[in-house]
């Protein structure tokens, strides 16, 4: 009976210690995932702001939250979605991605996490980074992606350059390309 409890109390003492140490990874877990959190200055749920250019609407970004940073002038944002806007107000084309950072005194948005940029008339980028910068209404990247156009056209390769509706894409390096003539810019 005596072996009986010592075992118990043993294994007792054992699964409250793993126990203790679940609590303590998950709590590190978040706050590794996070840091930025405890820096925040504010914090916004369903956040939407304008990005214009002389009163012209170039980019609406919405994000499921927003943690507002170095005095508002930064805003790191989870779940972003947004709309690019051409010259005559007409939306252009949309981004999703999981995170991204919106520097709000030059007006660029760096966006990460299974980025994808869809325009109007169906291409398509991907990409794990892009960066929006309103001042040359450009979007471009350093990092892999892929490009799809209607009519099963597609073009892979790392770094480019585009104008957000995806009319005028350079790339920096090829990967590959099917499904019909690609411009490739001059090297």
């Amino acid at each position: 009976m005596r072996r009986a409890v010592t075992i118990l109390a043993v294994g007792a003492v054992v699964a409250a210690a793993g126990a203790c140490s679940d609590v303590g990874s998950t709590a590190e877990t978040a706050r590794s995932t996070d840091p930025i959190l405890d820096s925040a200055d504010q914090v916004a749920f369903g956040f939407r702001t304008l990005v214009t250019d002389g009163g012209l609407l170039r980019a609406e970004v919405f994000a499921d939250t927003a943690l507002f940073l170095e005095q508002n002038t930064r805003a790191s944002l989870r779940v972003v979605h947004g709309d690019f806007y051409g010259a005559t107000g007409a939306k252009e084309a949309t981004l999703t991605a999981r995170r991204g950072n919106l520097d709000t005194r030059g007006n660029v948005l760096e966006a990460w996490g299974d980025v994808v940029i869809t325009s109007v008339d169906g291409r398509v980028l991907k990409s794990p980074m892009v960066r929006y910068e309103q001042s040359r209404n450009q979007v471009m990247s350093d990092s892999a992606f892929v490009l799809t156009e209607p009519g099963e056209k597609e073009l892979s390769g790392v770094g480019f350059r585009t104008d957000p509706s995806l009319n005028a894409v350079q790339v920096l390096k090829v990967r590959s390309a099917r499904g019909g003539a690609v411009q490739v810019p001059k090297q």
